[in-house]
This record gives structure tokens, C-alpha cells and sequence, in this order.
């Protein structure tokens, strides 16, 4: 008798765990209010009615259907590249995704060899990146796009003008390639397709590099190839050039490179007499940043070129940089042996 009243009481009374789980699966739902009458909102629908002729009838039926999710919030606020290298680099650098980009690579030779040929680019590069950004298509998002810019452009204060400006670039898109703008998907933060372009940077670098009449980065591997190589060749990639090569510091004049950022501004001799060591032999003229990684012991330090720049145009983390450049390498190597 005992034993079935409590069985009674713990089905009316969830345990707290019950509770917790099921508050945390409803806050990960999107908010269905409608947010067009928000007057921020509207502020938008009448910026792009006015600067870009669009119909303030579709605009307000769009907006009425866009949900806000909190789970995007809290998504942006702990990316990835927030994390130590040592942390950082097994998330991309597993034994599976350098298999399925050895598998990318030989799928997709000929296109990756013709990028290589018209734009400079390394094809262990492209394809490392592809690897990287959706792990070749595994993981492009299931957000609509235009729900994400949404909810960042007019609910993350932090960071809404560059949200606002992608969710515009997005609407011109949609517009230009003919497509109902919530039919497609992408990340928590509006990033679109196997290669993750936002909006403007679709705008900007996608090409139809199959000739078939439209840039599709969603399902073309062909258009997705083309559309990379071509970012990395208009953000500055040498052909023929070296990406990054590990350092050595000593003293503390090092540090204050560190400081000056990504891009490469002193050349070799300048580094040297700073502390800095490279042992390959690399031209004294040649430009470098130096990039220090975390690690759990003792860090590590590598110099950046201007290709290692490029590729940080994709993604302005050091830790981004070389996460796709030891994938190509590996993803080379495997492919090699």
C-alpha cells in the first residue's frame, strides 16, 4: 500500500531532474510572438522599403513568421574559438573528418585540381576549410537563416548592426537568386552551406563555377569549391607561397608582436631580433605575424604569411587558421600514403 502511494506521489511530483530537463528542452524552443510589430522591426521594413523597394506587405507577412530562439543567443555566447588550442584542435582534427576529406578530395579531383590551376589556391586547403566549417556537408545548420539573423540582429544588443546588415545582404539574396528566403537554412549565426558563407560574403564571392545558371554552396560541390578558392584569392592568397611554419621565442620583445594581430607586418630579420626563431629557411624579407597557441603545459608558436592571413579572412581566429591548416595537412598525408 505504502510502496503504491509513492509510486502515485512521484508521478504527480516530477523529480527535480524531470523538472530541470524539461525547463532547459523548453528554453531551447523558439518564441513564436510575433516580432514584426516589434518597432525595431519595422524601423528595418522601412529601411528596406525605402532603400531597396521591397514590399512592405511581403516584409510584414516574413517577419510575422519569424521566431526568436534563445538557443541562438546562448550559442553565440561561447563560441568555439574561445577555447585553448589544445582544446580547440581535436574537435577538428579527428580521424573521421580527415577520412571524409580524403574522400571529398578524390571525389572531386578534377574540380579542386581546376581550382588550383585558375585561383592559386591549394586544394588541401579548400578542402580543409569545407572540413572544418560542415564537415563536408554533415552539419550546415537546420536554423532558417532568416530566424538566426533575425533574433541576433534585434535581440543580441552586442552585436545587432553587423546582424542587421547580413539580414539585409540576406533579403537582396534571396531576392536576386529567386528564392523564398525561409526556405533556407544555416547555422546559429546565419551562415549558409557546405562552405558556411554569411549573406554579403555570398553576395561578394559565390560563383556558378558549373556554368548552370545559379550559385548554389547548398548541395553543388562544384559551386561550393569555386566559391572558395575564389574568397581566398580576392583576401589576398599567393600562389605557390608557404601558409605557416613553427617558431621558436625567447626574451620578452616577442610578446609585443603577438599584439599586432594576424596580419603580417614585420619580415623575418625584424621577428629575429625580437626573440623570434623559424627554422625552415624562409627569405628575411619575407612578411610574418607570429601566432602563439595555448596548451595545457607550454605553448606553442608559429609564424603566419599572408596565406595564413587569407584563410583567416574565413574566420578571424588563430585558432581557426590552424586548425584548417595541420586538417590539410593531415587530410595530404592520409590521402598519400
Amino acid at each position: 500500500m505504502e510502496a503504491k502511494y509513492f509510486k502515485k506521489v512521484s508521478l504527480l511530483y516530477p523529480s527535480v531532474f524531470m523538472v530541470t530537463v524539461l525547463v532547459g528542452l523548453l528554453a531551447t524552443l523558439p518564441v513564436s510572438a510575433d516580432i514584426s510589430k516589434e518597432p525595431q522591426v519595422q524601423q528595418f521594413i522601412d529601411e528596406m522599403v525605402k532603400e531597396h523597394k521591397y514590399d512592405r506587405k511581403t516584409l510584414n507577412t516574413l517577419f510575422a513568421k519569424v521566431k526568436k530562439h534563445s538557443s541562438i543567443i546562448s550559442a553565440i555566447t561561447r563560441p568555439a574559438e574561445k577555447k585553448p588550442w589544445y582544446k580547440y584542435r581535436p574537435i577538428f582534427l579527428g580521424k573521421k573528418r580527415i577520412t571524409l576529406g580524403v574522400q571529398f578530395w578524390n571525389e572531386n579531383q578534377a574540380l579542386l585540381q581546376r581550382a588550383h590551376e585558375e585561383f592559386g589556391v591549394n586544394p588541401e586547403t579548400i578542402v580543409a576549410i569545407i572540413g572544418v566549417e560542415t564537415r563536408y556537408g554533415k552539419h550546415k545548420g537546420s536554423y532558417p537563416v532568416v530566424d538566426a539573423l533575425s533574433t541576433l540582429g534585434f535581440f543580441y544588443p552586442p552585436r545587432s548592426p553587423f546582424f542587421k546588415k547580413e539580414l539585409r545582404e540576406f533579403l537582396l539574396l534571396a531576392r536576386e537568386e529567386k528564392i523564398d528566403p525561409y526556405e533556407l537554412t544555416g547555422s546559429y549565426a546565419g551562415a549558409m552551406g557546405l562552405p558556411q558563407f554569411m549573406p554579403s560574403s555570398f553576395r561578394e564571392y559565390a560563383i556558378d563555377y558549373d556554368h548552370d545558371g545559379k550559385r548554389d554552396i547548398w548541395t553543388n560541390n562544384a559551386d561550393t569549391i569555386g566559391s572558395v578558392a575564389n574568397y581566398l584569392k580576392r583576401h589576398g592568397w599567393q600562389k605557390g607561397q608557404n601558409i605557416t611554419f613553427p617558431a621558436k621565442v625567447s626574451g620578452k620583445g616577442y610578446k609585443s608582436v603577438i599584439e599586432q594581430g594576424l596580419k603580417p607586418k614585420l619580415n623575418i630579420s625584424q621577428l629575429e631580433k625580437k626573440g623570434v626563431k623559424v627554422d625552415n629557411h624562409i627569405n628575411k624579407n619575407t612578411s610574418a605575424a607570429l601566432i602563439e597557441l595555448e596548451n595545457r603545459f607550454n605553448n606553442e608558436y608559429w609564424v603566419g604569411l599572408d596565406n595564413f592571413y587569407a584563410i583567416t579572412r574565413y574566420n578571424h581566429s588563430a585558432l581557426y587558421g590552424m586548425a584548417v591548416f595541420q586538417l590539410g595537412q593531415e587530410i595530404m598525408k592520409m590521402r598519400n600514403n
